[in-house]
């Protein structure tokens, strides 16, 4: 049965599902709910939320209509042939700090796309900055009431935004954000930060203008641009300075403390990066509230340590002495030479290896962008005691993969010992602590 544009193949139907109690059928085609087309998840999230459902679909008798009534939020329970029931929206920006376009070459294909899709804002987090989001778009986003989102913003003095991001239509940010605003939808913000680009002056604008949005504007995460050795034929770009990393802290902690008291909310934060490059002590747990921008490396750190000790907390002492290898990034090293230590009661010995990144050199130090040919390389050879802890943010989501296509099996091969990934602060404690 052929697919016109805007239905949805239904591939299953959920046992005892509202669906399922009456009568829709695996296979059939969605047509509209409630007289409204499903253009695609937030759609078909947005029209089946309700109690009082009245579904058109098409199969191979032709169009019959189907009255849903469930519990209002209850699951329709329809499953369809593509997660997002679309295609994704790809990146037309060609902005100067694109870490994508710093990628070697010879990576799997599904490295090198970028997309900038407001429904993935919604569904998992992902940054956009709304310059591929065309008005009929936008417009559904105000309609659909899709919140919160998460906005890449790094500017918003028109020109400098545009010439940033290498798209014209990027300086109407303001403009979009206050209607954001004015929809009452929520939003996150971020701000890459170039040194002599966006910084001083323009930085305190743009966090200005940002707070002016508050609270639709939640939150600010600031964080240093990552800059591989791949950028031939790029903007000429340079990292932050110790230096130059304290004076951004410096200043971006006062500004935060103003919008603690004006706001009841810290507003901007500052990823745990540029305290590791300015050599300086972390935020406390509580300073980074009730850590919106995790995903930006904010409060992440403090997170793990907090994890950490309460999973020691509730383990007992441990009888058998062992010893372990925990590989990461230079940067993070100091802060797990303290949070180790602790360790003393459960008789562990742990060799803590700070690597280079070698393969994306540059100034990226952290531990998610290490591969396993860095590994391989700068571990051969060495003592790794009964087994090698890394942090599971070097491979790939859902898949044990390096981002140079190693596999952890391979490496575990290689290195002729057993790899173990951990997540959290309390997984990793559980992988140091168990007897057996």
């Amino acid at each position: 049965m052929p697919r016109n544009a805007c239905e949805q193949r239904i591939i299953a139907v959920a046992e005892h599902s509202p669906a399922a109690r009456s009568g829709v059928r695996a296979g059939e085609l969605l047509c509209f709910i409630n007289g409204e087309r499903v253009l695609d998840l937030v759609d078909y999230t947005y029209l089946s939320d309700g109690a009082e459902l009245l579904l058109s679909l098409r199969g191979g008798d032709g169009l019959r209509t189907v009255r849903v009534s469930k519990l209002a939020g209850e699951a329709l329970g329809l499953r369809f042939d593509c997660d997002l029931m679309d295609k994704m929206q790809v990146c037309r920006n060609h902005c100067m700090f694109c870490f994508i376009d710093q990628m070697p070459r010879d990576t799997r294909d599904s490295l090198h796309v970028k997309d900038d899709d407001w429904r993935l804002s919604f569904i998992m987090g992902n940054y956009i900055s709304l310059t591929n989001v065309d008005e009929a778009e936008f417009s559904r986003i105000l309609k659909r009431r899709v919140s919160p989102l998460y906005i890449s913003v790094h500017a918003t003095a028109p020109e400098l935004r545009a010439r940033m991001m290498g798209n014209p239509s990027a300086g109407a940010i303001m403009e979009r954000l206050a209607r954001l605003k004015a929809a009452r939808i929520v939003f996150h913000s971020q701000i890459v930060l170039c040194p002599g680009v966006n910084d001083g002056q323009q930085l305190r604008r743009t966090l200005n203008d940002l707070a002016s949005l508050y609270p639709a504007c939640a939150s600010v995460a600031v964080v240093p641009v990552g800059l591989t050795r791949f950028r031939e034929g790029l903007a000429p770009l340079r990292g932050f300075t110790k230096r130059e990393a304290r004076v951004v802290i410096a200043e971006l902690c006062l500004l935060s403390r103003r919008h603690w008291k004006a706001l009841g909310s810290r507003f901007v934060f500052l990823s745990d990066e540029w305290y590791l490059i300015a050599g300086k002590k972390l935020p406390s747990y509580a300073a980074c509230e009730n850590f919106p921008q995790i995903e930006n490396g904010v409060g992440l750190l403090r997170l793990f340590e907090k994890e950490f000790a309460d999973a020691l907390a509730l383990r007992p002492a441990a009888k058998r002495a062992k010893t372990f290898s925990i590989a990461g990034g230079l940067l993070a090293s100091g802060f797990f030479k303290p949070i180790l230590r602790k360790l003393s009661r459960w008789h562990r010995k742990i060799l803590l290896y700070p690597l280079e990144n070698r393969y994306f050199g540059g100034n990226v130090h952290v531990a998610g962008l290490l591969t396993g040919s860095d590994l391989l390389a700068q571990l051969r050879g060495k003592p790794l005691g009964q087994a090698l802890l890394i942090p599971g943010n070097m491979l790939r989501e859902g898949e044990d993969v390096f981002l140079d296509g190693i596999t952890l099996e391979e490496l575990s091969q290689a290195l002729q010992i057993p790899i173990y990934p951990f997540r959290s602060g309390e997984e990793l404690a559980e992988l140091l602590c168990k007897e057996e």
